[in-house]
């Protein structure tokens, strides 16, 4: 299991070179540091973890798990950034696409994740790989309770 996070970034990177993502081994270490025993890595890809197009130096790999989705982000210098979704946390997926390059928008119960700088043709490909392991891990919970104010 050594690496797996990484080499599935670098098969991505190798499909869709125009998303712009650095340093994927270290950030990589982040989300396999965090990994579970019992868990495995489906899909895996790189992105700027901010909503600004000319901020090109916040890259975080983003993995899914079969159990959840990780977002790791290694510091410069010292320490690192992660955050973990799971199933009963996600609320919606949201896609942009631009001219080269596109956003993903994930919008969980309690913050509004946003990646961009992804290729425009990876778009497709992370939304179908992220909403179709969504539904179907959303079906295991039970729903939740509509709150009226």
């Amino acid at each position: 299991m050594e690496n797996s996070v990484y080499k599935k970034v670098l098969e991505f990177k190798e499909r869709h070179p125009w998303t712009i993502g650095w340093r994927l081994k270290q950030n990589s270490s982040v989300v396999e540091m965090h990994l579970n025993p019992d868990e495995i890595v489906e899909y895996a890809f790189i992105a700027q973890k901010n909503d600004n197009p000319f901020n090109i130096f916040g890259s975080a790999v983003i993995a899914l798990t079969n159990k959840r989705i990780l977002i790791g982000r290694k510091r410069v210098l010292i320490g690192y950034f992660l955050n973990s979704i799971t199933p009963d946390m996600y609320n919606d997926l949201k896609i942009s696409s631009g001219i080269f390059w596109g956003k993903v928008y994930i919008d969980t119960i309690k913050e509004f994740v946003t990646l961009s700088n992804i290729s425009k043709e990876a778009l497709r490909e992370i939304e179908t790989e992220i909403s179709s392991y969504m539904m179907e891990e959303k079906k295991k919970y039970p729903p939740r309770e509509e709150t009226n104010f």
